[in-house]
């Protein structure tokens, strides 16, 4: 593979992604680098996200919302979905290990890796939910 020519704005998306741990979407992206480079176009922001996938530096999710959301963090980890407000939390769980033997004999192949989502309702929305419904 040829070698990738260095762009701030990749590094100052890179930075951000690597910074936060709110999983943010493609906008949410281009409102934050906008702050650093305010001629920044929403189409790079998407073209450096699309490429920083391709080469390993930052993970896609798709959390079931129509939207596409960013994490910096590419070691293997478990994510919580809200289904109430939509955020998303890295779990600090240990890895499910054993799943990557147990899948190759059903489909004959490698498993290079694995993504697991939990869905549910967050501590701050339950807790609202209890305040709507006392008032």
């Amino acid at each position: 593979m040829a070698q990738l020519k260095y762009s701030r704005q990749r590094e100052s998306i890179k930075d951000y992604l690597y910074s936060t741990t709110e999983h943010p979407t493609a906008e949410m992206v281009y409102k934050n680098v906008r702050k650093v480079y305010p001629n920044i176009s929403l189409g790079t922001v998407y073209r450096n996200l699309n490429l920083l996938v391709a080469i390993g530096d930052i993970i896609r999710l798709d959390c079931g919302d129509g939207f596409e959301r960013f994490d910096g963090k590419t070691s293997t980890h478990y994510h919580f979905i809200c289904r109430e407000c939509g955020r998303v939390w890295d779990m600090d769980i240990p890895q499910f290990e054993n799943i990557g033997n147990m899948v190759p004999d059903n489909i004959g192949g490698v498993i290079e890796g694995h993504s697991a989502y939990f869905y549910g309702k967050c501590d701050e929305c339950i807790k609202k939910g209890l305040t709507e419904k006392e008032a």
